[in-house]
């Protein structure tokens, strides 16, 4: 048989008339005319090659053909039917899944404990796991399925990548407790830098991919003035590190820097110059929209990284 000429709605005429037995019934079943299920029955007939009901009294028996395909064909359009109606319920607590995010440090120190916690209660069963953001190709690896989202800053995306606000991240200034030069220009915790000693100091900056400029640079220059960037490194857990043991100062995330300073033992300072806040996002292919379980973890981390708007 060539399926290319063969009118797939046919099968729903056969499906009927095996659970019925009847053109009458199979009509009413089917939603069609008896004329009509009897014009279908004698082009399944020729379709075939087989007689596939013989009359018995008043009603059909099928051949040994036709009572062949009744499962399959029941099962098969069971799940085209279950195709059709979309993406079903997704049940977190019985869901054996493994998901790859993609997303730096930033994301591992603000995000992941709370994570394993909610997911370890609620999906017990699901495996997160965060991978660092490939340079210069962040967007590529979702295409080649390397990770299932990314968090990162919003940027021109292309048509097939979807994606989803998150949270807003400003920016502060850290240093080194007892930093001479903030010492001696009489600069406590949590006071601004002035602009002279901003861009006197050495800055580490974080940038995977070694740039010596960022969101920071650009700032400076819409006011005229520019730093000294002496450090790159590729995660933010090294740039205050770096900070805490030096007298390099750094720009990093708010929220960021308010949960590692005590321990780090680090002071916060505003920025002399106003910084654009990062939205951060999470994106992912459009094919994984509708995908329950996706739906379900991005839900997840929108909620837990909603604290970090700041």
């Amino acid at each position: 048989m060539n399926l290319s000429g063969f009118d797939l709605n046919l099968l729903k005429v056969l499906d009927a008339l095996l659970a019925e037995g009847s053109t009458v019934r199979a009509g009413n079943r089917a939603g069609l005319s008896q004329p009509a299920v009897s014009a279908a029955l004698s082009r399944l007939r020729h379709a075939f090659n087989d007689p596939l009901f013989v009359r018995k009294g008043r009603g059909l028996e099928p051949t040994d053909f036709a009572r062949s395909l009744e499962t399959p064909l029941r099962e098969t359009l069971e799940r085209i039917e279950d195709m059709l109606a979309g993406p079903g319920a997704f049940d977190p607590g019985t869901a054996e899944l493994s998901f790859k995010l993609s997303g730096s440090d930033f994301f591992a120190e603000m995000l992941m404990p709370g994570l394993g916690d909610h997911v370890g209660r609620v999906a017990p069963r699901m495996r997160v796991q965060l991978v660092d953001l490939v340079p210069d190709n962040y967007i590529d690896t979702l295409e080649r399925y390397q990770v299932d989202m990314a968090l990162i800053p919003r940027m021109t995306f292309p048509d097939w990548v979807d994606h989803r606000v998150i949270f807003n991240s400003t920016f502060t200034t850290i240093a080194r407790r007892g930093h001479p030069a903030l010492a001696e220009a009489g600069i406590a915790d949590g006071d601004p830098i002035p602009m002279d000693l901003f861009c006197t100091l050495n800055h580490v900056l974080f940038s995977p991919e070694g740039r010596l400029q960022a969101m920071g640079d650009a700032a400076l220059h819409k006011v005229g003035r520019k730093r000294t960037v002496a450090m790159t490194l590729p995660v933010f857990s090294g740039v205050y590190r770096a900070v805490a043991g030096s007298d390099l100062i750094a720009l990093i995330p708010t929220a960021l820097a308010r949960r590692v300073a005590p321990a780090a033992g680090l002071t916060c300072h505003a920025p002399p110059m106003p910084v654009d806040a990062a939205t951060i996002c999470i994106v992912w292919h459009r094919r994984s929209t509708n995908n329950p379980a996706h739906r379900w973890l991005r839900e997840q981390i929108a909620a837990l990284t909603r604290p970090l708007d700041m």
